[in-house]
């Protein structure tokens, strides 16, 4: 049976909620912007995802049917309203971000329905660093582990289970360890070892000639060039899940391209034609501010600080029936 009954979970969701949200935008300097849920398409503006994801989308009757997409995430509209807003280095926004991805694969983590805290700071070029992306996401985690102890203090039948400190590893370090699993699997392993962990360098092609993950070339900075060849300026931010003894990903995030990694990413991705969508030239323009962003699932941390088996217990959304039937036989709600 869940530690927690309905009636709590809902308490528990809007008190983690506001917590973290103001820790986060304390810790990292944010202030609160307004977000979209839909975009005009052909901007290059929605975020793309692995690039195959098709976005939901619908004609606007007052601009000639015009089609407007459902965001999936807000990587390339914050950076845009950064510019907008003419924030200065050291500070940022974060938004409220809801999305429908009708191509996801549905599980105990996945939903059609996705709420993150979507956020974007600017920074300075000297601040383009791992060095730098570590620092911030030390902050971060120390907001989830905040929003941990107070989940615990809130209801005492909880036990908190983060580590104090969070591991960092590159995902070539992670394949050399274990060279013989799935890059699933070599996550559910350094999670384990660890408990908490940051894959640092996601979307460019390792040793063995395949990516960690999927990430699209025109947010994300994956194939900075250092000493050892592409490094990578992004990662996630990972946990061992002891309810599902199993890793799980609570944020992507990263610094984002400048013009140099722009135009690498899309040139070994065979997307160069983007190079004359809006957002991109934009940026080729020198019109955007250098930043550092990324997406933070709401439902997922509020299931994880609730210690749920499912996202479902957490957020409404629709689900197989047969889905439905084990949730319910396995003790698990779904909204």
């Amino acid at each position: 049976m869940p530690a927690l009954d309905m009636q709590q979970t809902e308490q528990g969701i809007k008190l983690i909620k506001e917590f973290f949200q103001q820790n986060l935008s304390t810790e990292l300097r944010l202030r609160r912007a307004t977000a979209p849920l839909f975009v005009l398409k052909g901007l290059g503006i929605n975020d793309d995802l692995n690039g195959v994801e098709r976005a939901v989308t619908f004609p606007i009757k007052e601009l000639g049917d015009a089609k407007a997409e459902v965001v999936h995430s807000l990587a390339k509209w914050k950076r845009l309203t950064l510019a907008e807003y003419q924030v200065k280095p050291g500070y940022g926004i974060y938004t409220d971000m809801n999305a429908i991805r009708a191509d996801e694969e549905l599980d105990n983590l996945h939903s059609l329905y996705v709420d993150q805290w979507d956020w974007e700071a600017v920074i300075t070029k000297e601040q383009r660093t791992v060095a730098y992306l570590k620092n911030v996401v030390e902050r971060i985690y120390a907001a989830i582990r905040r929003t941990e102890y107070l989940a615990c203090e809130a209801y005492p039948q909880l036990t908190p289970f983060l580590p104090e400190q969070i591991h960092f590893i590159h995902s070539e370090e992670l394949l050399q360890m274990y060279p013989d699993l799935t890059a699933k699997e070599r996550e559910d392993e350094i999670c384990k070892k660890y408990g908490a962990v940051f894959i640092i360098g996601i979307g460019a092609k390792l040793s063995n000639g395949e990516k960690h993950d999927g990430r699209a070339p025109d947010y994300d900075d994956w194939s900075t060039v250092g000493e050892n060849g592409l490094e990578g300026l992004n990662g996630d931010i990972l946990i061992w899940y002891p309810v599902l003894e199993r890793s799980f990903e609570l944020s992507s995030m990263g610094i984002r391209v400048d013009k140099e990694s722009l135009l690498r990413q899309l040139a070994l991705e065979g997307e160069e034609e983007r190079k004359e969508l809006y957002f991109h030239k934009k940026l080729l323009a020198d019109e955007l501010p250098l930043s550092v962003g990324g997406g933070i699932g709401q439902s997922r941390l509020c299931m994880v600080m609730l210690h749920k088996g499912h996202i479902g217990e957490i957020q409404a959304s629709i689900w197989p029936e047969q889905m439905r039937q084990e949730c319910q036989e396995a003790g698990m709600h779904l909204i």
